[in-house]
């Protein structure tokens, strides 16, 4: 299986518990791996056998900004089912992050992996190995 990402995407959204949080836009960052299989795409240099990372983007962008969470575990959740669903993505694994969330910390968050990652499929050679 191959991996297509989209890294430090950053959209502004209500997130948090405190009440000063639920008062104002703030950032998450996105690092998203989805497994899929590239091979069709890169044989056809076909954009609709490819899974695209910019409908993808801004499907999440859309979707994130019109959205309020209390929580980076519920909003994880929330963009892992709408991806796999929409673009049908077998396997996932999503890193959200709120940079500036704790004084000390450049950003906190939550890592989650999602689906099946599929093995390789050896190409048929007609030898023996």
């Amino acid at each position: 299986m191959d991996t297509v990402y989209i890294h430090e995407l950053r959209i502004e959204t209500i997130i948090g518990i405190y009440d000063w949080e639920r008062e104002r836009r703030q950032t998450v960052s996105l690092d998203l791996d989805m497994g899929t299989d590239i091979r069709p795409a890169a044989a056809s240099e076909d954009i609709s056998l490819a899974l695209d990372y910019h409908a993808v983007a801004m499907r999440l962008i859309r979707f994130i900004e019109g959205s309020e969470f209390l929580l980076l575990e519920t909003m994880a959740e929330n963009v892992a089912a709408l991806v796999m669903r929409e673009f049908s993505v077998p396997w996932l694994r999503l890193r959200v992050s709120k940079p500036g969330a704790v004084a000390c910390a450049r950003d906190v968050g939550v890592i989650i992996e999602r689906g099946v990652r599929q093995p390789e499929q050896r190409a048929s050679t007609g030898t023996a190995e």
